[in-house]
């Protein structure tokens, strides 16, 4: 789904467009073009983003985490394009960010990073959190942090799914940076 030419933007797409220019400080991009097709949609996801990313208890670092766990579970290029370097400048391992590229469970990770890892593969892979997983998180982060894990998790997955759907391309010039996932 490529980008709709603004002449062809209805009413309610040119107001979404106008509103999130004016949230993001910046275009229609990445993931919000196909959803742009429901105005309503794309806005309330971008209202959602917004505050997952930014207003979120879980420090940044740790969101950026389960984002790239979200895009390589989905092996979504643009995601991973525009994560893995934030969440480099954010303070994870580049060794860390590799492993997760690669497939595999990072060797060497912080208490709170492996409770993120843990979270984030059983609500991919088991479709739900075991009870001591779920109580660990709760320690660790409240309530609200396991609720806005789960969000996390959730808002990038649906990003994923969209952007798959639609066949989203990388920027020119960028090249893919997640290999299929075996098995």
């Amino acid at each position: 789904m490529p980008e709709l030419p603004v002449e062809q933007l209805t009413d309610a797409q040119k107001a979404a467009s106008e509103a999130f220019r004016v949230a993001r400080k910046g275009p229609v991009f990445g993931p919000f073009v196909p959803l742009l097709r429901s105005p309503e949609l794309m806005t309330n996801a971008s209202t959602m983003g917004l505050h997952l990313r930014y207003r979120s208890v879980l420090p940044l670092h740790l969101s950026e985490l389960i984002i790239l766990i979200t895009a390589r579970e989905w092996t979504q290029q643009l995601e991973w394009h525009i994560h893995a370097p934030i969440a480099v400048e954010a303070g994870l391992d580049p060794a860390l960010v590799a492993a997760i590229q690669e497939g595999r469970r990072p060797d060497a990770m912080g208490r709170e990073e492996a409770l993120v890892y843990a979270f984030s593969m059983e609500l991919h892979h088991n479709k739900a959190v075991s009870d001591t997983t779920y109580a660990r998180v709760v320690e660790a982060f409240g309530e609200q942090g396991a609720i806005e894990m789960a969000g996390i998790n959730g808002y990038y997955t649906l990003l994923a799914m969209s952007m798959n759907m639609a066949r989203t391309a990388l920027p020119d010039g960028a090249t893919p940076q997640l290999p299929p996932l075996v098995g």
